[in-house]
């Protein structure tokens, strides 16, 4: 199990020090930004969808490396997908890190942050891009999202 953790610590490390998919989106379809007052943690998650499917997805911000992970990997995941797939990933990963059940579509790379739900503090973290990758979902433009 220690061989495992480290391995997940070692993909997410990476994913902060060379996040994917980072910077603006041009031309971008819907924007949505996403704020943890907590911490301090900024993210804009940019959207560009082709009909019903997630043609691009990108991310800019600022925050720790669980954040930053984070938001890394879900514009990783969810690029291709359909809106409803990527709905439906974006419930199973909030539903792992709330521990709400885990029974969902299967995560792949996003099983990385598993070990966040660990640390209650740190869910937040780990779940502002995806909640701001809803907001920009549902149309984005709108007032930023928070994790309070």
């Amino acid at each position: 199990m220690s061989d495992l953790r480290d391995l997940y610590q070692q993909v997410i490390l990476d994913h902060y020090r060379s996040p994917r998919n980072f910077g603006a989106l041009d031309p971008a379809t819907a924007c949505a930004e996403g704020y943890n007052p907590l911490c301090g943690d900024k993210v804009k998650i940019y959207l560009r969808m082709d009909g019903d499917r997630v043609d691009g997805a990108t991310f800019e911000g600022v925050g720790c490396a669980i954040s930053t992970a984070s938001a890394s990997l879900m514009t990783e995941a969810v690029r291709g997908l359909h809106r409803s797939e990527a709905e439906a990933l974006l419930a199973s990963f909030l539903a792992l890190m709330t521990g709400e059940g885990e029974d969902g579509v299967p995560l792949g790379k996003l099983e990385v942050l598993s070990g966040v739900k660990d640390y209650p503090v740190r869910i937040k973290c780990a779940t502002l891009a995806w909640h701001a990758l809803r907001a920009a979902m549902e149309g984005g433009d709108t007032e930023t999202v928070t994790t309070e």
